[in-house]
């Protein structure tokens, strides 16, 4: 693996607020006055560890305003529980979704932090009484949770795996309903969506996402954009990405600047299709 040495200064976001909203984004500080496309989504969205992330090379390519609205491990809860966030997706020529982990988002056996939510915070009654043994005060996020409730009783994760689809089903339906432009999904991750109600592992994000859960919200949706890293966007995942060697398994676990020009590429003609109507 490669890195690039920043000095004692790491990548610089440049973070932004927008009217109205509680939320902090990667900037710089957009024009929300003029057309603008809307992208949301979460750490890949944002480009942890990423010079010029998909948002800006799609905007590259298109000639069109798209605005990054990513935010790291961010699920549906984080953007349907901010009010200027809303405003902001209604006054979009087009959105793009990027589609988020199903397990990162209040439901009837867990609650999550409004603002990062991977962070978990209590276990509701129907969570403690599938694992009565668990003492829940020891986990602090929703994928170090789940890991662990998986090992101690895959029969009664599946139970509790199937809840968390359900909700994030209607979650992001109603994510997708809020915003009044057209939406395109986008899939961002190293492997292909599973079939039928295969999802994948709780290690490989879009964790516990299903083809099956796919199929129930895009009808919803313009179009769904499926960008799988090619081998050699793999290959060369950290390559001209931003990080010291303190951070070197975290930008292994994340896309790099090939795969981010990929998913841009991937959009370009949906997106398109989507503004000239």
């Amino acid at each position: 693996m490669t890195y690039q040495r920043l000095g004692p200064r790491p990548l610089d976001y440049r973070p932004v607020r927008y009217a109205g909203s509680r939320l902090t984004f990667r900037g710089p500080r957009r024009d929300l006055g003029q057309g603008y496309v809307a992208c949301l989504g979460g750490t890949e969205t944002f480009g942890s560890l990423i010079a010029r992330p998909w948002p800006d090379l799609l905007e590259a390519g298109m000639g069109t305003a798209c605005v990054n609205f990513g935010l790291p491990n961010a699920g549906p809860d984080v953007f349907l529980a901010d009010e200027g966030m809303l405003r902001i997706l209604q006054g979009a020529r087009a959105a793009v979704l990027q589609i988020p982990p199903s397990m990162n988002l209040a439901n009837s056996h867990y609650r999550v932090h409004p603002r990062r939510n991977d962070r978990f915070l209590s276990a509701e009654a129907p969570l403690r009484a599938l694992y009565p043994e668990v003492d829940f005060t020891e986990f602090n996020f929703t994928r170090h949770m789940m890991q662990r409730l998986e090992t101690i009783s895959p029969e009664r994760f599946a139970r509790l795996r199937a809840a968390v689809q359900r909700a994030w089903v209607a979650r992001m339906r109603r994510l997708i309903t809020a915003t009044e432009a057209p939406v395109i999904l986008l899939w961002m991750a190293r492997h292909a969506p599973g079939t039928g109600t295969e999802g994948a592992g709780v290690a490989d994000d879009p964790a516990f996402v299903s083809r099956a859960m796919l199929d129930a919200i895009a009808p919803r949706a313009a179009a769904t954009v499926v960008a799988v890293a090619s081998a050699e966007a793999r290959a060369h995942a950290t390559q001209g990405m931003h990080f010291s060697p303190v951070e070197e398994s975290l930008a292994a676990s994340l896309p790099g600047p090939a795969a981010h020009r990929e998913a841009a590429e991937a959009l370009h003609a949906p997106l398109a299709g989507c503004l000239t109507r």
